[in-house]
């Protein structure tokens, strides 16, 4: 059987060096609610273990879109996995649900046990700093799907939050603000761009960005994880809407979180725009109205909260090392969002 399987291209045997070798990562991730174990055909969680009243799922899938082929092409598979994880969990953080498990699904051309483990490292990495369980998985070999050297990569999230501090936006009225939370970069969205503009400059990615990182190491940088810091706000303060800032940028995102008849007033001038992004425009000579409608622009997550709240709000963020910056305000009107000092 798995002679014949491995004549038709799949290698049963390295599937299974590249379980026991993700295995120890994925145990670094586990949560007591967490039943049985790596390889079942079902991953449980116990969902009576967690000390919540009315507790609503919340879940969230994702990728991470074609920066997987800055990492394919360059051999760097460690971090991508970080990316999966928070463009789910910081998803459903907006909600207020805490991330309780996550999956992973990878599809490759051949399972090479080595980068498996570097891909579900970096998973593991994102999931432990979010308390997250990487509870189960799929690792597909497909080699008819893909040439040789990729894979895909794809995840499945799921949060619990207490029905009475569920966040959906409709508490959101002019005279609050909009506190913004630094991003880490360009996170995982407008790469197909990205991309572009890296082959027209004719870079060599090896070379120095800055002191600390190479180009390479600059646009591979994960996606930030919001979670601890934000949890560590909603236990403190009535936070009345959240955004993370994903695939169309400002002009798409923020609006998602606030109901009918009010604007988001944001002034960019508020916070400083990521060398990152100045190279990326000033590569595509791209307007700077349109950047904020592809690129999150340094700002990766958004909370709405009252006025007073405000620099409660700027100081347990401070103490989470995380910089914010309150960027706007809710103001009556039709139009979703307004951007001046663009």
């Amino acid at each position: 059987m798995s002679k014949a399987y491995q004549q038709a291209g799949v290698d049963i045997n390295a599937g299974y060096e590249a379980v026991n070798r993700m295995s120890s990562h994925v145990k670094r991730t586990m949560r007591k609610e967490v039943l049985g174990g790596l390889g079942g055909f079902g991953a449980t969680f116990d969902l009576s273990q967690l000390n919540m009243k009315e507790p609503l799922l919340v879940s969230g899938t994702d990728g991470v879109g074609t920066k997987l082929k800055l990492a394919i092409d360059h051999g760097k598979h460690d971090t991508i996995g970080i990316d999966a994880v928070a463009m789910c969990v910081n998803d459903i953080l907006t909600t207020g649900a805490e991330p309780l498990y996550f999956l992973d699904y990878i599809a490759t051309h051949k399972v090479v046990p080595e980068v498996i483990e570097q891909i579900v490292k970096g998973v593991s990495d994102g999931c432990e700093e979010t308390h997250t369980a990487l509870i189960g998985g799929e690792t597909a070999e497909m080699g008819d799907m893909y040439h040789e050297g990729e894979y895909d990569l794809a995840g499945f999230a799921v949060g619990a939050v207490e029905k009475s501090e569920y966040i959906d936006g409709s508490s959101v009225k002019p005279g609050q603000v909009i506190i913004g939370l630094e991003s880490s970069g360009i996170h995982s969205n407008g790469y197909s761009l990205v991309r572009k503009l890296i082959e027209k400059s004719k870079i060599d990615l090896q070379d120095n960005y800055n002191d600390e990182q190479t180009y390479l190491e600059a646009f591979l940088e994960p996606t930030r994880l919001y979670v601890a810091p934000v949890l560590a706000v909603k236990e403190a303060v009535k936070i009345h809407a959240m955004t993370h800032i994903t695939g169309g940028g400002f002009y798409e995102n923020i609006p998602r979180a606030l109901p009918e008849g009010v604007t988001a007033n944001i002034d960019v001038q508020q916070f400083p725009t990521l060398p990152i992004f100045d190279w990326l425009q000033q590569q595509g000579e791209i307007e700077t109205e349109e950047m904020y409608n592809i690129f999150n622009m340094g700002i990766g997550f958004t909370i709405v909260v009252d006025e007073s709240q405000v620099q409660t709000t700027l100081d347990i963020l401070n103490k989470q090392n995380v910089n914010a910056y309150a960027i706007g305000e809710i103001v009556e009107g039709e139009e979703p969002i307004q951007l001046t000092g663009v």
